[in-house]
């Protein structure tokens, strides 16, 4: 059986996502793509941040997932690895984290695999298309909020893996690679016109945007309960 590094485990728990620990486990990605599924799952969001809204509890699984979705552009960068298991395998439950209960990502080892490098395009469009943008229309289908705010709540973890990945010599190479991709209109091409990223970062290097605000949408993490107003908020 695939096991993880005990660095990989450091890293994946260090963004709130657990492997072969589902004890906590309420829902998986799968079920969101069921409509009748997404009333139940819009209850249980809001019973888990408290959040006051729709709108404001739905920016808050986006931004808990978007940890998930950053965090393979790092494994690939870093270990040439990338999730690949079903959408029932990848599944969301509750955990303790700084004194408060938070919505966390849980996967199995074996789903975490190694690709070539000519499979990475196909791979970076996949994880844009079918764990993005899919399910984000599926999101929009139970409250009226902008698809720029959730892309968002993704990019802005992904910048900041970038901007570490493209300082070590060791994975610098890779990581240049990936964004040139991400930039590339043609990977958006199923679903967008024209690159989603890199309208988000202007085409400048990650590390240059790092400590500026580049968000053009509010992320409401202000308005969940114990939680702080966003570093990057635009509406400062």
């Amino acid at each position: 059986m695939r096991t993880l590094s005990k660095d990989q485990l450091r890293q994946l728990q260090s963004f709130s996502i657990y492997a072969d620990d589902s004890t906590n486990t309420i829902f998986n990605l799968q079920q969101l793509e069921t409509d009748e599924f997404l009333e139940d799952f819009l209850i249980l969001i809001k019973s888990i941040s408290q959040a006051p809204s729709d709108v404001i509890a739905i920016s808050y699984f986006t931004r808990r997932y978007g940890m998930f979705i950053a965090m393979q552009f790092y494994m690939m960068t870093m270990y040439d690895e990338v999730w690949g298991g079903s959408f029932n395998h990848l599944k969301f439950g509750v955990k303790e984290e700084f004194g408060k209960k938070a919505l966390c990502t849980f996967t199995q080892s074996s789903d975490w695999q190694w690709i070539d490098e000519e499979e990475r395009e196909a791979h970076i469009q996949k994880i844009l298309e079918q764990q993005c943008h899919k399910i984000f229309v599926q999101l929009r289908k139970v409250t009226s909020v902008s698809p720029k705010m959730l892309w968002e709540n993704v990019f802005g973890y992904m910048l900041w893996h970038f901007h570490i990945l493209l300082s070590n010599p060791g994975t610098k190479e890779q990581a240049e690679i990936a964004v040139a991709l991400l930039e590339n209109d043609s990977l958006w091409s199923s679903f967008a016109k024209h690159s989603y990223f890199k309208e988000y970062t202007g085409g400048m290097h990650p590390s240059k945007l790092i400590n500026i605000p580049v968000r053009k949408t509010c992320c409401f993490s202000k308005d969940i309960p114990g939680w702080m107003q966003c570093g990057f908020c635009p509406l400062k």
